[in-house]
């Protein structure tokens, strides 16, 4: 069965790659549609503030999956072990689940920021509604992606678990 182990390493960072492209395409979906609307939107507009927060959401995600794609291992190294397989693995997976619990966060952050814009007397409600409607859009992609993610790599997991003698 060692000779599964390099096929399961390739078959995750294939995985992990496409994953990768998913997520520059959001942030490039992200630059283009609001990087175009931003500047054509009204200031005293909540749509203004929620282009503005998600041109900055698609750089930070287009620089988080340059980084991403740029720290693959397309083929797996030489002398690749299981212990060495399986501590990568859960690391990548507890990556992947605390990214979805600040995501959560993130979704949560928006609700307060829109409740907090209703608040007669609230200071640029505008602003506050949207960046909170943007929290919203920005923080429900990356759970479904971070928990997709995860998901795909528990199989790998399992996979890997399964050459355990």
């Amino acid at each position: 069965m060692p000779d599964l182990l390099p096929v399961l390493h390739d078959a995750r960072e294939l995985a992990l790659g496409r994953g990768l492209a998913v997520l520059a395409t959001w942030a490039l979906a992200n630059l283009l549609v609001s990087g175009y609307l931003l500047p054509r939107t009204d200031r005293r507009l909540p749509a203004f503030y929620f282009h503005g927060m998600n041109a900055v959401w698609g750089s930070i995600n287009a620089g988080l999956a340059a980084w991403g794609v740029l720290h693959l291992q397309r083929h797996a190294p030489a002398g690749l072990t299981l212990a060495t397989a399986l501590t990568e693995q859960f690391g990548l997976e507890k990556t992947f689940l605390f990214n979805a619990g600040l995501d959560v966060a993130y979704v949560l952050a928006g609700f307060w920021l829109v409740a907090r814009a209703a608040v007669p007397g609230a200071a640029q409600p505008q602003r506050l509604l949207g960046f909170g409607q943007a929290l919203w859009v920005q923080g429900g992609f990356l759970l479904a992606f971070d928990g997709l993610m995860w998901a795909v790599l528990r199989s790998y997991t399992a996979a890997l678990l399964g050459l355990l003698p």
